[in-house]
């Protein structure tokens, strides 16, 4: 990933012969993710009657939704220790300004209330305040509570909000000594017209997308020397074992005997060989074509254009687009997907060896296209570059979406919380605002001008350089436009760049963000209702006349 001075921040290796190309569940792979995963989290309609005492409680929810909540349907988890009068005075107490909390009962009862109104660039579930408030005012157990008070068109983010609360991953020593998991059960209270209770189908699609946030955040938050290119293999290959599906892998020399000049110059310094590996699902009936492109960087170093002391620490999250791709693939195929869907992940370790690609080397990617590298550390678009054109090339897409950590002048663009976008189509450049919105993964526009910016990568003796020349013109913009390029800016087909570098962790953590963003973008092609209602691209989104002037664009919604 590359930083800006404003910013924060020859063989075929092990993990690419055939033998490792089966993952198995033996006991040690229990016992370890019986350590690391030490919260469960589990959806139901009603979570039960229990005394505070014996299951701690949460109640959170905008304080005008907490009003409309009858005593009957709480008391069961606040009796005999909290009555209705200390439950109306509570409310009554609240005053978000713009989150409050009140203890009900000692540390065993607490209510919480998110913002009362959010901005148009806020997602009106109030994902990030609502993370927060859970992390901050859950009591103490090991069976807990939380009871979220919701409109149903917030359900959805609200659940990926609360899974984010609940990392996984952990090397404390205390915790991996911890045996016992540890229990949290959430309840949707449904206020407002449509308020009847969530069904099975939609505690299904809860449950999936809060795993699908989980595991991209573990792989994120898990630093290189457990979480190699080799073993983010395994996690490919785990999940397409669970969803039946076998995974292509192109890895190490091969990369390079295929012209992935990309992939390879970057990881080829590395103990571990880059790869590039597909999980495709093709149901029948299938209409288009959709790649989803992850940068898998697994640790960053800078290459030879080495980082600093304080910029490196941290570089293990270079992975979080591919995370979050697996992630979302995971949650999407388990719910129903109608479309071709190919997830496409570009995995390498930009590391510092006597083979480490030298600024004023020149690759060709696998468009075909010469790169004279200026930046080493400039990594991400090279792998990109070949993942996009490979979807378009092999894999024949119609609709192609990369995610990526790419640049830290993303955090300078679009700040912490939102996403950067960047698409050749202004339809779907609102539609990943909405998506961010419903989602609770925020996400906001980039300037998408290739004929004012592009010239920045100006060669002399190459098609293009990988770096700008000048680092303060758009540096976001030319960084998603430089793996456009490879596509072609007259390609027919939708693409979207998403730059995730600052979302992609809160502090120390990561958030596992992505994963309810791709789910909801591209809810109307699933088969889950839930996903559809939190799709900005439904027809009832769009103009007719849009719909009628590209019918190629408009066969996802």
């Amino acid at each position: 990933m590359q930083q800006t001075a404003h910013s924060k921040s020859a063989v075929v290796g092990p993990g690419c012969t055939g033998e490792r190309q089966q993952l198995v569940f033996g006991p040690l792979h229990r016992q370890q993710l019986t350590k690391m995963a030490n919260v469960v989290l589990e959806f139901r309609s009603s979570a039960g009657d229990s005394d505070p005492q014996s299951r701690p409680v949460l109640i959170i929810g905008q304080q005008a939704n907490l009003q409309q909540v009858s005593w009957s349907q709480i008391k069961g988890n606040l009796q005999p220790v909290v009555s209705k009068e200390i439950w109306q005075a509570a409310l009554n107490t609240l005053n978000p300004n713009p989150t409050d909390s009140c203890p009900l009962y000692l540390n065993h009862a607490t209510v919480a209330a998110l913002p009362s109104r959010v901005s148009r660039h806020n997602s009106p579930s109030s994902a990030h305040f609502l993370s927060r408030l859970v992390r901050s005012c859950l009591p103490g157990g090991n069976n807990r509570c939380i009871i979220m008070v919701c409109e149903r068109s917030d359900v959805f983010a609200s659940s990926c909000a609360i899974a984010r609360a609940f990392p996984i991953f952990s090397r404390r020593s205390m915790s991996s000594r911890r045996v016992e998991k540890k229990h949290v059960t959430v309840e949707f209270v449904i206020v407002g017209q449509e308020n009847s209770s969530l069904d099975v189908a939609e505690l299904e699609c809860l449950s999936n997308a809060a795993d699908g946030v989980r595991l991209a955040a573990r792989i994120v938050d898990t630093p290189c020397n457990e979480m190699s290119t080799d073993h983010f293999l395994d996690e490919i290959k785990a999940v397409g074992t669970e969803l039946g599906i076998t995974p292509v892998i192109i890895c190490g020399e091969e990369l390079k005997q295929r012209g992935f000049g990309g992939i390879y110059g970057v990881g080829k310094a590395a103990e571990h060989p880059p790869a590039l590996a597909v999980l495709s699902h093709t149901p029948e009936g299938a209409t288009q074509t959709i790649a989803w492109v992850g940068k898998g960087i697994v640790y960053d170093t800078g290459g030879l254009s080495i980082k600093g002391k304080t910029t490196m620490p941290g570089m293990k999250r270079d992975c979080g687009g591919a995370a979050a791709i697996l992630g979302a693939f995971r949650a999407t195929i388990k719910q129903g997907f109608k479309d071709n869907l190919h997830a496409v992940f570009c995995l390498a370790e930009n590391a510092v060896g006597p083979i480490a690609t030298r600024p004023d080397d020149i690759h060709t990617l696998y468009s075909g296209k010469t790169v004279e590298i200026n930046n080493t550390d400039a990594e991400g678009r090279l792998v990109l570059a070949d993942g996009v054109f490979y979807a378009s090339k092999d894999l024949s897409a119609d609709i192609i979406l990369d995610m990526a950590t790419l640049t830290g002048a993303q955090g300078i663009s679009t700040g912490k919380y939102h996403a950067a976008v960047m698409t050749n189509n202004e339809q779907w450049e609102v539609a990943c605002v909405r998506a961010g919105r419903s989602s609770g993964d925020l996400a906001h526009p980039l300037v998408f001008c290739p004929e004012l910016h592009f010239s920045e990568f100006t060669s002399a003796i190459a098609d293009m350089k990988n770096s700008v020349a000048d680092r303060e013109n758009a540096q976001s913009s030319c960084a998603g436009l430089f793996i456009g390029s490879h596509l072609g800016f007259d390609w027919p087909g939708i693409w979207v760049h998403v730059d995730i570098a600052s979302p992609v962790h809160a502090g120390e953590r990561a958030t596992g963000f992505g994963v309810a963003f791709l789910m909801a973008l591209f809810g109307q092609a699933s088969e889950d209702c839930m996903l559809k209602q939190v799709s900005p691209l439904g027809a009832a989104n769009l103009c007719e006349d849009q719909m009628e002037r590209d019918s190629k664009r408009r066969r996802l919604v």
